[in-house]
């Protein structure tokens, strides 16, 4: 049986997943002038609860995502818009448990023209699809912030349940608040239902 590093390690390998025009692949420093001119030019949620980087802070972003990736915590992907080639956003497992077989999908964020178009949906089927499939998972976690609605109703068309909100759970510099942070999970038996429904969104979207 391997051990919990190299479990955890396996978790946070970010290999090369395309589907429906997109593809996730390894975040690294190459990335950053695409995501760098997104912010930039003003192309990615500002939202006051939202933890998008900025231009300024896009490489340290990336490096922090990378330097959890070298302890196992973390699996960072690129989101590449097949149709130009171009970064378009980043995502990522995180809080990864690879003893209890569980990964929260999070940290991320994805360039405004690019939203509505499918590409999201189709980031989240391969994440799950891995998850479920490749990585056995028991759970897949998804955290929000409580005010944030869109993200909130993003993911129960995913078919998430919500378990639970978690009050004053962080401190954000940003705003100078306290998070509540709601809590959603999909469980393996759930898979097979929110799978077909991601088909079908992407279906209506026209990428399969």
């Amino acid at each position: 049986m391997a051990s919990s590093s190299a479990q955890s390690l396996h978790y946070a390998k970010a290999p090369r997943m395309d589907y429906a025009g997109v593809r996730l692949e390894q975040l690294s420093m190459d990335h950053a002038p695409d995501l760098i001119q997104l912010a930039a030019n003003g192309q990615l949620d500002e939202a006051w609860f939202a933890t998008t980087p900025s231009a300024e802070s896009m490489r340290l972003d990336i490096q922090r995502r990378l330097a959890l990736q070298e302890t196992g915590e973390m699996a960072p992907f690129a989101i590449i818009d097949l149709s130009t080639g171009k970064a378009v956003g980043a995502t990522t497992y995180l809080n990864i448990d690879a003893a209890n077989h569980r990964v929260e999908i999070g940290s991320t964020f994805l360039a405004m023209p690019a939203q509505g178009t499918g590409i999201n949906p189709a980031a989240k089927f391969m994440l799950l699809r891995r998850a479920f499939e490749e990585l056995d998972c028991y759970s897949v976690a998804f955290c929000t912030h409580w005010h944030n609605a869109a993200s909130r109703a993003a993911i129960a068309r995913l078919g998430a349940k919500q378990d639970g909100v978690l009050r004053n759970h962080k401190y954000d510099p940003k705003s100078g608040t306290l998070r509540d942070t709601v809590m959603f999970s999909i469980l393996p038996h759930e898979w097979p239902a929110v799978r077909t429904q991601l088909e079908a969104r992407l279906a209506r979207h026209g990428r399969i």
